[in-house]
């Protein structure tokens, strides 16, 4: 009985940094940046893909895709959907309002509005996933209405890594 409460706090904090970890990789960004409206573009000059462009994805990162409910969707498609702006057969579809897509393999992925006629004015998005060499080195950057800007030093991330692994070690060590 001793060794298993004994190796009860290892195991929580093992547990806790586990956690910790793998939410350090994630990141939530906002379609559109902040405004961060799914809806017609306001002017032919902006489109969600020039705000895409200043962006990187990663595999494991979230699109929030925020409109109204019940009266706008987002649909992912294949590519030619993408470009026909066809809304028969989407891969997925949601109506929430508050939609959130989690990018699970690299490589292109499409998105357009279910309203009709909202694709053919601009409602769409064309983004590219790519597989994170180190994740705790190069954070993606979270996109904005402006130039993407270049992610703070990966030394900050890595910095948290060793202070955990440091408090586990110390932890270890008391056992």
């Amino acid at each position: 009985m001793a060794s298993f409460s004994s190796s009860l706090p290892v195991t929580i904090l093992l547990s806790i940094s586990f956690v910790f970890l793998l939410s350090v990789n994630a990141n939530e960004v906002t379609v559109g940046g902040k405004s961060g409206d799914w809806k017609i573009p306001p002017s032919s000059s902006y489109s969600f893909n020039e705000w895409a462009q200043k962006a990187r994805f990663k595999v494991g990162d979230i699109l929030v895709f925020s409109y109204e409910a019940g009266k706008d969707s987002v649909m992912q498609v294949t590519r030619e959907a993408y470009e026909k702006c066809n809304t028969t057969s989407p891969k997925a579809s949601y109506t929430d309002g508050n939609t959130k897509v989690k990018l699970e393999q690299p490589g292109p992925v499409y998105f357009i509005s279910g309203k009709e006629g909202h694709c053919q004015k601009g409602q769409k998005l064309r983004i590219v996933v790519v597989t994170p060499r180190s994740s705790a080195f190069s954070p993606a950057p979270s996109p904005s209405d402006g130039p993407a800007v270049a992610p703070s030093s990966g030394a900050a991330k890595l910095t948290g890594v060793f202070s955990v692994v440091g408090l586990l070690l110390g932890f270890l060590a008391l056992f």
